[in-house]
């Protein structure tokens, strides 16, 4: 393994040196020449990497943070000193805000880092140069340093900060690049160790014995080569199918899904259009999105989810403002339910987009606690045009109440990220629980089964859209607790696919119930592979 450099040193407070003019000029340089570098690297990398590295584009031009840059050298401050102190300030905010706004902290960091590197004449920390693969171990990863790793080099990313839903995190999956964040124990780790990263049990095994090695080594020749296998439909290998869709969150992203064996969408986000936004975005122009996506899948299942604004996803026009705790706040649903103009005017724009395309439109609510909100949705998604209603399964109260939901939604999708969340209580915004972030813990499997039993009881299809999906053994699992479809990062489709050849439904239920049986999610996963390697 290697270890990526430290980043630069916190330059000292000397008084400025020089023509304040020239300083700001030279600030002004360093910045343009950092924002053009990370919008070049977005161009390279594209998809979701795209989206990340020009927000930070927009970060390093931020009008607010130069003006504090320049109000420093003004009263003497070095430009390094003013940059770093600057960012470090707008860090802080950020940082102070937790959730997804905290999580951009570290993206600020990084983009200071590259302007103070360039005042200097010197390179930017980076991802270490090496002539044989390596495992690379980091403080955290710039998503610039994310998005463009070399992946015939990079065999496995170990960070010891960042949380599951850190940019770090997103883009490794996106990538399909094996990947343990928050991992506490990284820095004990040295140039030259010899480690094996196991994704799929959430361990970095030290100074493996020569089998752990050569089971390393295999598991990674199968995953290759079941990424270079033909595209088959989803299939247990008793013939049962299991439709594999995935997860966009955005029109463009489509053509690479497709390419990659997607058979469908199972989860389309649309805050794309929203955030960022000073106000929600008219009928027309969300039309065209809508109908840009549908016509990638003419004939196949498109799960569209309604806005799910609000938590870590805050929107001026839409949430409220200085929620104690916004998780538990008015998101999601709530959140349109009080600006039904917002709701009705996107199932307007969906509706009509579905009438000008060949796809199967399905349209989904966010955040639908009980059968009074699940018939809410349903009657007012009916009344605009839209075919196929359902409800995302991510509080636990709807879980409880599945029979009576499956009575009016036309369908459930679990969003396992959030299921976990409110049945652990433990914000999965929040790297210092990350490890209560854990699908495979009983009790949200419990709910999960729960959900399967009233979708079959019903006839109604239960699909999972959360990042549980992603998981090979637990996609399994998933489906032996009565799951209809799987929806993942299309990176992950290939893994899926293979992995679910490799067992029968019965294989699967008996896995599952070893799960359900369990104490805690990693007496599960021992449970599971117990029964699975004896099957």
């Amino acid at each position: 393994m290697l270890r990526m450099a430290d980043p630069l040193g916190e330059p000292d407070a000397s008084p400025l040196q020089g023509d304040a003019a020239a300083a700001k000029a030279e600030v002004g340089e360093a910045l343009a020449f950092v924002a053009d570098e990370l919008g070049k690297r977005g161009e390279a990398a594209g998809g979701d990497a795209q989206a990340v590295l020009e927000a930070q584009a927009l970060m390093a031009q931020d009008p607010s943070i130069l003006d504090d840059v320049h109000a420093q050298i003004d009263s003497g401050v070095n430009a390094e000193r003013a940059v770093y102190t600057a960012f470090k300030s707008f860090q802080d905010i950020l940082a102070g805000m937790g959730g997804y706004m905290g999580e951009r902290a570290a993206d600020l960091g990084d983009v200071a880092q590259r302007i103070i590197a360039r005042l200097r004449g010197v390179s930017a920390p980076g991802v270490p140069e090496s002539d044989t693969p390596f495992v690379l171990v980091a403080h955290d990863l710039a998503p610039a340093d994310t998005a463009l790793l070399d992946l015939t080099k990079v065999l496995a990313l170990v960070t010891r900060d960042g949380g599951p839903t850190s940019h770090t995190a997103i883009l490794a999956r996106a990538k399909g690049i094996t990947a343990i964040v928050g991992v506490s124990e990284a820095d004990k780790l040295s140039d030259g160790d010899v480690v094996v990263v196991d994704a799929a049990a959430g361990v970095v095994v030290t100074d493996p014995t020569a089998e752990q090695v050569a089971d390393a080594e295999q598991r990674r020749v199968e995953r290759l080569a079941a990424a270079s296998a033909p595209l088959t439909p989803g299939t247990l290998k008793d013939g049962t199918l299991v439709p594999l869709l995935a997860n966009l969150g955005s029109p463009k992203d489509a053509a690479a899904a497709v390419e990659l064996g997607a058979e469908g969408v199972g989860l389309f986000r649309t805050e794309f259009l929203f955030l960022d936004a000073p106000y929600a975005p008219d009928v027309a122009s969300q039309k065209a999105s809508y109908k840009e996506l549908l016509e990638a899948f003419p004939g196949k299942k498109v799960v569209v989810r309604a806005l799910d604004a609000g938590a870590d996803k805050p929107l001026p026009f839409l949430t409220d403002k200085n929620e104690e705790n916004p998780a538990l706040g008015r998101r999601g649903l709530r959140a349109l339910r009080h600006h039904e103009e917002i709701l009705r005017d996107q199932l307007t724009a969906l509706a009509q987009a579905d009438a000008e395309t060949e796809a199967d439109l399905w349209v989904m609510a966010p955040m639908v606690a009980d059968l009074e909100e699940t018939v809410y949705f349903v009657d007012l998604a009916r009344e605009l045009g839209i075919r196929t209603a359902g409800v995302m399964a991510e509080v636990p109260s709807l879980a409880l109440m599945a029979d009576q939901v499956l009575t009016s939604a036309d369908f459930v999708s679990i969003g396992t990220n959030d299921l976990t969340q409110y049945t652990l209580a433990a914000d999965r915004m929040l790297g210092t629980v990350a490890a209560y972030q854990d699908p495979w813990h009983p009790a949200v499997l419990r709910l999960v089964a729960q959900l399967g039993a009233a979708g079959k009881a019903a006839g109604k299809g239960v699909g999972i859209c959360g990042e549980a999906a992603s998981d090979p053994i637990l996609a399994v699992v998933l489906v032996g607790l009565g799951a209809t479809t799987l929806s993942m990062t299309p990176a992950a489709l290939a893994d899926v696919r293979a992995e679910l050849l490799g067992h029968t439904l019965d294989e699967a239920r008996a896995m599952a119930q070893a799960a359900l049986a369990a104490p805690s999610a990693a007496a599960a996963r021992a449970a599971v592979a117990s029964v699975s390697s004896a099957s």
